[in-house]
């Protein structure tokens, strides 16, 4: 059989992405937002496919097949469920506006296949079921060879919750889901209901809820989440009388009245925090723990295996996935450097590609600089107005000396990480030893919410002195606990719950980022740097120049180090 050319697509949806399979191997992978500018860009990928379809020499009409990561005709399943929440009175009132709005996406959906197949005109248009996207994803990217794998989202047309077995056999490959649960059974609906009740920003903001939750009491809210998310011995049930049924309609809340007499009133985004809403976080991150923790072992249970992915938007809560680790049910635990939506792309033509051709393509284990890059780029000694810029020889030594003084320096360089984590391509650095810098970076680099911590990336050789880990974490996936030696000596990556998200690093992952922590190590015996997304609140993080050097611009960035480029702003 001759290769295929297989473009993979998020598209029409939040986290817009593309990926391209040619010649068996994985092309690459980017997010739209990243070089649009915009958030979650929702729009159809066209600059990223752009970009793919010039890596690889070819036209649209090269393209054999467009693998898209939702199948329209699954979300009609959610219309066998409506005699029933007819039946019960907390679900009856929408049990009828549900139904409409399924059959009304599923069509949607089948319209937007035939908008892909106007863009590729030789190309088939495949659909994907979206937990098998990222269920393969997911295993793709760890490398094993035979692994549980665990789905956990808000929803994948009705499925939000999926446990499959992914082995390898020789040169091919097998995937089945072995358990599944439909909606409306969603930990990801939950989170990002109290998420939008907290006044951030549900399907954006889930991160800071976590971080807030390190600063209140669950036991204020226990019982009441114990009730609204029931664990149950195949997994969980959601309490309608408090968490809504759902309808695919910013119409209707996700939270129902009774909820909010028994918590507090919605909280305004401009409104102080205060302890009842630290509280609900706190609750609400335990109660999600507890579920995880109960499908991780599920997923054993149902597999035997001792090696397991995470995939899903739920994955990235990095607290619940150390708590996986440290229950020892698992020997490694892998979680993908794009858990979410936007990874899906890579999945969907994955699962194309293995079906076509009966094992996974090349190039997604442990892979995550997968974007573009800009090897060529010239500055010109002013490149704005206002800014200076200057060829390192040096690079790694100098930017470590700036470091050691304090300043906060923008690193682009290299291939556009994968998710929603800078793994230092597209990131900031500081250094863990200054007292304020935590302060400094979220008032006047980040412009974000004081309480929230900042990650850091140690080398790998060093790890065990700092984070109590049990295993790498080279996409930055995990929470971790720290020893006393991080508490006594960089505080400032040390979270109120006494967890980092760690980034481990080994050299040739990324040797220049290596390079800077070797030099700052040399100059100040400490392996470990602070490591934050190259953007600031609202903005994607910057996959092109001119994104980075507006970031110089609109923050309080004291430089940018742009492949060689050192720039910085008057």
């Amino acid at each position: 059989m001759r290769p295929i050319n297989v473009l993979g697509m998020c598209s029409y949806t939040h986290d817009s992405a593309a990926a391209l399979i040619a010649d068996g191997k994985l092309i690459g992978f980017a997010e739209e937002e990243r070089l649009s500018g915009i958030k979650h860009d929702r729009s159809y990928p066209a600059r990223a496919i752009d970009w793919l379809l010039a890596e690889a020499d070819l036209t649209p009409t090269d393209i054999d097949i467009v693998a898209y990561n939702f199948r329209p005709n699954l979300y009609l399943r959610a219309l066998r469920g409506a005699a029933g929440h007819l039946t019960r009175s907390a679900t009856r009132r929408r049990a009828l506006p549900r139904a409409r709005s399924f059959a009304r996406v599923a069509a949607n959906t089948r319209t937007r296949l035939g908008l892909l197949a106007d863009q590729f005109p030789n190309a088939a248009v495949q659909p994907v079921l979206h937990h098998r996207a990222h269920g393969l994803y997911a295993f793709a990217a760890s490398g094993y060879e035979d692994a549980a794998v665990l789905v956990v989202d808000s929803l994948g047309e009705t499925q939000t919750t999926t446990i499959g077995h992914a082995r390898r056999n020789g040169d091919g490959c097998a995937y089945r889901i072995v358990q599944a649960l439909h909606d409306p059974a969603s930990l990801g609906y939950v989170y990002g209901a109290v998420t939008e009740h907290l006044g951030w920003r549900r399907g954006d903001e889930e991160g800071t809820v976590m971080a807030l939750a390190a600063l209140g009491d669950p036991e204020r809210f226990r019982s009441l989440f114990a009730q609204a998310i029931r664990l149950a011995d195949d997994g969980f049930v959601l309490d309608p009388r408090l968490v809504g049924l759902r309808v695919l309609s910013s119409r209707y809340p996700r939270l129902t009245p009774a909820f909010t007499a028994l918590t507090c009133p919605p909280r305004h985004p401009d409104e102080e925090i205060a302890p009842v809403h630290a509280d609900l976080a706190a609750a609400l991150q335990e109660r999600t723990e507890q579920a995880m923790l109960h499908l991780a072992r599920l997923a054993r249970d149902r597999t035997g295996v001792r090696l397991l992915c995470v995939g899903g938007g739920v994955a990235m809560n990095c607290v619940s996935i150390g708590e996986i680790i440290e229950s020892g049910w698992f020997d490694e635990v892998a979680v993908p450097p794009a858990p979410g939506d936007s990874g899906t792309a890579m999945g969907a033509a994955a699962a194309v590609y293995l079906d076509g051709h009966g094992h996974l393509p090349e190039g997604l284990a442990n892979a995550c600089y997968l974007g573009p890059n800009f090897p060529e780029l010239h500055l010109k000694p002013e490149p704005r107005p206002g800014m200076t810029a200057r060829r390192l020889d040096h690079p790694a030594e100098f930017v470590a000396r700036h470091l050691v003084d304090g300043h906060i320096v923008g690193l682009f360089h290299g291939a556009l990480e994968a998710g929603p984590r800078a793994l230092g391509h597209r990131s900031i650095l500081a250094s863990p030893l200054e007292p304020d810098v935590a302060d400094r970076l979220n008032a006047k680099v980040k412009f974000r919410e004081p309480f929230r911590p900042f990650a850091p990336v140690v080398l790998a050789d060093h790890a065990a002195d700092y984070f109590t880990l049990g295993q790498d974490s080279p996409f930055m996936s995990v929470a971790a606990p720290v020893t006393d030696l991080a508490r006594q000596t960089i505080p400032s990556v040390v979270h109120v719950n006494g967890t980092a998200r760690v980034q481990t690093l080994a050299p040739r992952d990324n040797p220049l980022l290596a390079d800077i922590l070797v030099a700052f190590t040399r100059i100040t015996g400490v392996p470990v740097l602070i490591n934050t997304s190259l953007n600031i609140k609202g903005k994607p993080i910057c996959g092109t120049p001119d994104m980075a050097l507006d970031c110089l611009t609109e923050s309080g960035l004291d430089a940018l180090l742009i492949e060689d480029w050192w720039v910085t702003a008057s």
